[in-house]
């Protein structure tokens, strides 16, 4: 996919979940600057983690780390309290991007924008609890994967507005 065709299906939060994000994403006051939006690489794929991590760096986004497994993902995310996650659903380990997403939606109300070749309607439907910001379907470029992330920390910021 040419980064001119940017495919992007973001998946607006629950009204009845909106309490559980907001409180991990709140603003900062009118007189600071605001702080770098911080983003979790959930990939198993170690040049992919690579370009993605040098494209987020690049667009002005701090990556908090990343991880290769659902467990390495679930850890980092409540240690670092990113805005949000890249994730891949296929990982390392007996659980996927989806356990990961699941968990870390449940425990932080952190949200994921899945980038992943798998997204067909069963997968679709067995990530719908995690309440996905957007799909991304692989194969996709830096600049429709920048885009991603922008689109959903606007609709985080309007949701918890």
């Amino acid at each position: 996919m040419a980064d001119s065709e940017i495919a992007i299906v973001t998946s607006p939060l629950p009204p009845e979940s909106r309490d559980v994000r907001a409180a991990s994403t709140a603003s900062p006051s009118s007189d600071r600057k605001p702080a770098t939006p911080r983003i979790l690489i959930v990939e198993d794929d170690y040049l992919m983690s690579t370009d993605l991590e040098a494209a987020l760096t690049d667009a002005g986004f701090m990556v908090v780390g990343v991880a290769a497994t659902a467990d390495d993902a679930v850890m980092l995310a409540q240690s670092e309290r990113p805005a949000l996650a890249i994730m891949d659903v296929h990982l390392r380990g007996r659980r996927d991007g989806i356990d990961a997403a699941i968990d870390i939606y449940s425990r932080t109300g952190i949200r994921c924008i899945f980038a992943t070749a798998h997204h067909d309607r069963q997968i679709r439907e067995r990530a719908a609890v995690s309440c996905p910001l957007a799909w991304l379907p692989k194969p996709y470029g830096m600049v429709s994967l920048v885009t991603a992330v922008r689109a959903a920390l606007a609709q985080v910021a309007d949701e918890t507005s």
